[in-house]
């Protein structure tokens, strides 16, 4: 059974068959999902989501995209959505300098807010690191202090250890498939198998064979397989114990 750590299931991609699709992740061997929010809005329907289906829970926090929510108020709605017994995180949270729409000075404070926000509420955290890998290793060895993944990991083998010195755990997707993805694949040889977890970031970043079309949990095995490639282990052992990990982090039971 697989579990996807980080997946968007609100986006309008879905919009036409968002419950038949849901529905049907159990019979296809997918044990639960974790979908994310991006802003105030959706972290508020990712908690509706996690309602509806016993093996949907939810994620709540500000994309850097939308730093400019995370004010007083939006800290305070954060702070009452994460009293929901689905709630088993806080994210996606961190910094995108790729299209540097959004000052960075304005993307560091909300990081850092939202950091003060897991802390007082024991959550673990989702991290957001695009083109930023500098400043959000600084951040994290500043203000981190409930654990947490680093999603959709796109650094070095070196970067990797030093996520992993903070106690993190690695969450890897359809990208260690792609034929350029020479960093991804050397990280996913030599994380620790306690420390992986498995994603989609649904509906984007389909694996190989499906690149290019809507991505959903459904391909999580894709994923898995080529990490059982390159590591020289079953896909089983992949699926088991990256489901065993991710249970662990959000303290899901069961």
């Amino acid at each position: 059974m697989y579990f996807d750590s980080h997946a968007h299931y609100t986006d309008e991609a879905f919009a036409a068959d968002r419950e038949s699709l849901i529905k049907s992740l159990p019979g296809e061997g997918i044990e639960g999902f974790v979908n994310i929010g991006a802003s105030i809005a959706e972290s508020m329907h990712a908690v509706n989501l996690a309602e509806q289906y016993p093996y949907a829970y939810a994620a709540i926090g500000v994309h850097p995209e939308n730093a400019a929510e995370v004010t007083a108020q939006g800290i305070e709605q954060l702070r009452r959505l994460s009293e929901h017994e689905k709630v088993v995180a806080i994210g996606e949270i961190g910094l995108d300098y790729h299209y540097d729409d959004v000052p960075r000075d304005v993307q560091k404070d909300a990081f850092r807010k939202q950091l003060a926000l897991a802390e007082s509420t024991g959550l673990p955290v989702v991290i957001h690191d695009r083109e930023a890998h500098g400043d959000t290793m600084d951040i994290l060895r500043k203000h981190l202090k409930t654990g947490g993944v680093m999603h959709c990991f796109s650094g070095s083998t070196e970067l990797a250890r030093e996520v992993l010195d903070l106690g993190m755990y690695i969450a890897l997707g359809g990208v260690v498939t792609y034929k350029n993805a020479v960093k991804t694949v050397e990280v996913a040889k030599t994380v620790p198998l306690d420390k992986l977890l498995l994603e989609t970031d649904c509906p984007y970043l389909s694996p190989v064979p499906n690149r290019g079309k809507r991505n959903s949990s459904l391909n999580l095995p894709f994923t898995a397989a080529k990490i059982a490639e390159v590591r020289g282990i079953s896909i089983a052992e992949v699926a088991a114990r990256t489901t065993e990990n991710a249970k662990r982090l959000f303290g899901i039971l069961g």
